[in-house]
Parts: C-alpha cells; sequence; structure tokens
C-alpha cells in the first residue's frame, strides 16, 4: 500500500481533494502518515568506492532544465511539460537509459548521493511525459496493488541487476543510507506542493550549500509553512515523515526554525505547535 505521489501513492478514498487538509493535535498522526513508507536501508547500495575520483557527468539533465524550467511568480518552479519536444524526449530517454547503466556501486558517497537525486527527478519527469497530459501525477495509475495509485512502486529501471522503482529511490536508498532530512527538498514529485524541481542538476561539489538553500526556499514559502487564522500549516510532508524530522512534533519545530527566517522563526517559537497540514497534488506544469 503506497501513500504519497513522488513518495508515497495515497489511497484512492484520500484523492478527492488535490489539496488534503488534516487536523493534527499534538501526538497526532493522520491515517496518512501512518501508512507512509518508512526508510527502509536497502543494504545492497551502501558499496561505494571512497577512492573513485570520477564525477558524473549530468550536463544534459542541466540542459532540459535550461529549457523547460521556469520560475512563476508564486515562487513555485514549473516544469513546460507540453513544450518539450520530441528531440528532446528522446534525449531525455537517453539520459535515463544513461544514468541506469552506471556501474554507481563503483563510485564515492558524494556522487552517488547526487546521482540518485537527478535519477529520481529526471525520472519523475520521464514518466509524467510517457503518461501524460494529466492534471496530476497521481493519475498515473501504474503502480501495482489494488489500492494503489501513482507511479512511485512500479520497478521502471534496472541498476546494476536490480529492478528499481521511485520509491525504492527514495524510501530504501536516500532517506536511510544519508539519513538527512534535507533530502526531502532535492526530491521533486511533479506536484505543486512538492518542493521546488532544482533549476539545475544536483552536484557533489556544491550539494550541502544547495540542499541547505532548498530547504529555506520551501519552509520559507507558504506551500511549505503558513499561518492561517491563526493557525499554523505546515506542508504534509512533516506528517508523512515525522521520523526524518526529528520523530515527534517538536523535533519538525526544530527543524522549521532552522531554516526559517528570524520573523518567522520567532513566530513559530511562540506557537509552540503544529495545527494542519497541507498539499496541493496539482501537477507542477505549464505550457
Amino acid at each position: 500500500m503506497k501513500l504519497r505521489g513522488r513518495r508515497i501513492g495515497l489511497l484512492s478514498l484520500a484523492a478527492i481533494a488535490a489539496t488534503i487538509w488534516l487536523a493534527a493535535p499534538s501526538g497526532f498522526r493522520s491515517f496518512e502518515a501512518l501508512a507512509a513508507p518508512g526508510a527502509d536501508p536497502w543494504q545492497r547500495w551502501k558499496v561505494a568506492d571512497e577512492d573513485n575520483p570520477t564525477e558524473i557527468d549530468f550536463s544534459t539533465w542541466d540542459g532540459l532544465l535550461r529549457r523547460y524550467l521556469i520560475a512563476s511568480t508564486g515562487g513555485v518552479n514549473l516544469f513546460r511539460y507540453g513544450a518539450v519536444t520530441a528531440a528532446d524526449r528522446a534525449e531525455l530517454d537517453r539520459l535515463v537509459a544513461k544514468l541506469a547503466a552506471l556501474p554507481i556501486s563503483a563510485y564515492n558517497r558524494a556522487q552517488q548521493r547526487a546521482y540518485w537525486i537527478n535519477l529520481y527527478n529526471a525520472l519523475t519527469v520521464k514518466v509524467v511525459l510517457d503518461n501524460g497530459p494529466v492534471g496530476s501525477i497521481r493519475d498515473i495509475d501504474i503502480s501495482p496493488g489494488f489500492f494503489s495509485d501513482g507511479p512511485w512502486g512500479k520497478k521502471l529501471l534496472q541498476i546494476e541487476g536490480e529492478a528499481i522503482s521511485l520509491n525504492d529511490m527514495e524510501h530504501r536508498i536516500l532517506r536511510p543510507l544519508w539519513a538527512d532530512p534535507r533530502i526531502h527538498y532535492a526530491l521533486n514529485c511533479a506536484s505543486m506542493g512538492c518542493p521546488n524541481l532544482g533549476t539545475k542538476a544536483y552536484v557533489a561539489q556544491d550539494m550541502e550549500a544547495r540542499l541547505d538553500a532548498a530547504a529555506r526556499a520551501f519552509i520559507n514559502h507558504p506551500r511549505g509553512v503558513h499561518f492561517e487564522d491563526g493557525e499554523l500549516v505546515v506542508s504534509s510532508i512533516y506528517d508523512w515523515f515525522t521520523e526524518d524530522f526529528g520523530g515527534g512534533e517538536a523535533g519538525v519545530l526544530a527543524h522549521l526554525r532552522q531554516y526559517a527566517a528570524p520573523a518567522l522563526a520567532e513566530k513559530l517559537a511562540r506557537h509552540g505547535r503544529l495545527d494542519r497540514f497541507a498539499y496541493d497534488w496539482r501537477l507542477n506544469g505549464t505550457e
């Protein structure tokens, strides 16, 4: 049973609205959070060669992002799915196949992290293009299982002889093997409520700065954190993956304050609780 797009695939009963609102009194975990995938390490992918200095070339992904990703006035990066040419769709297909063919276990850990992030994001765009047009990535019902929706559970690639899904990349490789909550801000699930798809590929050289910047951008945007009628409304990401953000309400609030602008951090400290969660599943696309 998967529970959320990009990362989960929420159950059909929860798909009634594009934006999901849930009450969240202290100590309460929503049904969606209880059904969300945990960080389940796939030990086979811990293998790395720290003596290997080889850098992976992500220039093709950079070029596609330059041509098709635009920043909206609302602060959400939008992908021009409908504008992608046949030649560029073929280029994306070749990029994903080329990355999948790499012996990634032979690279160092820094290169591996960039690899899994960029491959996840490129593959997500490919899935939308291959199955579009759609209003939401959750409409791409290719995952196995009667109650499943979305593409996240389907084995889409073969990497070093292993069948790999988007869920595997996120929940079995990136989340557990790096144990860094900022990973959530780098992965994009093609939704308006998701952290922005980066304007350029992630690379090892500036990874730490990029992850910090992505965390700040999301937390200081209303889809990450905002106050409404005196209540603190935060992204459902912090409900679904509470274990990655300190394991409870206090941990989530501490994480938010770490990256919040001073005025917001002060307001969070005074408020001291989480009231509601929200997420917008509309496609992050534009013509």
